[in-house]
């Protein structure tokens, strides 16, 4: 069946679906399928101090990081809240960071103005390189991961193609919201930081040293709680249209946060991902664009 692209947003021109939605998530999570990320930027990190550059810069523990080894990595403001988000790889050579089309110049010219004295080159690589998601078990991270050069894409995905059925960002966006994984720009805003999104111990390291934005991070993990909590929704789907992101969420006729993404999903029905106030009761039933919404918790609300 032939591909229904996405018409608008970050991943516009991509594969939405390929006519059977639900069935290219059973296959997903069966791990028995693949999608095509390629149009997700690139860039290339070389020189040999890159590793422990990006150590000091992100919030992951990347100065030992092996050949092959995916991670996820966040770069913060001075506040501790989320500015960049992208997953990463080194070949050995070279470290490869992927990320969002909106933010990839941005974080270009930062990481550029960073490099100082050091022994780091950074470059736009999308030409060079493309990102899939490879056959396998979801990670973590949302992986496993193909590093891909441009030049062998197309032979990628014949080989891929031969065990595997490639599915488009509808299953993939089904089952990051299951997973209760954020993205940048969809289930974050300005004030976003990683404890209220579930992202400590996993894109946060939180045996390593000093970095932007850590002393709010350590500050709130050991002597407080956040003011915002996400979680995922379970949402009335009788209706034919979803809510829109970005509505509020509303209890007892106030708006306590804003929605996220929006997913159908092959068992859990109409779900999203919603960042509200903490103090929110978890059994508390939610509305969004009038449509009722129970709580399943990602982050504590307590």
């Amino acid at each position: 069946m032939s591909a229904v692209l996405n018409e608008e947003g970050p991943d516009k021109g991509a594969v939405w679906h390929f006519g059977e939605p639900y069935k290219e998530q059973k296959a997903l999570e069966a791990g028995k399928a693949w999608a095509d990320l390629s149009h997700l930027p690139a860039l290339a990190i070389t020189g040999s101090d890159r590793l422990t550059w990006l150590h000091a810069l992100t919030t992951q523990h990347l100065e030992k990081l092996q050949p092959g080894d995916w991670q996820s990595a966040l770069i913060l403001d001075p506040q501790g809240h989320i500015e960049e988000q992208f997953v990463l790889v080194d070949d050995g050579d070279t470290t490869w960071l992927f990320t969002e089309s909106s933010r990839v110049s941005i974080l270009e010219k930062y990481l550029n103005s960073m490099k100082f004295m050091l022994r780091v080159e950074v470059r736009d690589a999308s030409s060079e390189v493309a990102l899939l998601r490879a056959p396998g078990i979801e990670d973590e991270i949302g992986g496993p991961y193909a590093l891909v050069p441009r030049s062998e894409l197309a032979q990628m995905i014949d080989t891929f193609n031969t065990t595997s059925m490639q599915i488009g960002s509808w299953a993939l966006d089904a089952m990051r919201v299951a997973s209760g994984r954020p993205r940048l720009g969809f289930d974050t805003d300005a004030k976003a930081i990683p404890n209220e999104l579930g992202m400590l111990n996993k894109s946060v390291h939180m045996k390593k040293g000093c970095y932007r934005g850590q002393e709010t991070i350590a500050k709130i993990a050991n002597l407080g709680k956040p003011p915002r909590r996400l979680t995922m929704l379970h949402l009335d789907g009788s209706g034919v249209s979803l809510p829109t992101p970005n509505s509020p969420i509303i209890y007892n006729e106030k708006e306590v946060g804003y929605l996220g993404t929006v997913a159908r999903h092959h068992e859990l029905g109409t779900i999203a991902l919603a960042v509200i106030k903490r103090a929110i009761p978890a059994d508390a039933l939610l509305t969004v664009d009038g449509i009722p919404a129970s709580q399943e918790l990602i982050v504590p609300a307590e």
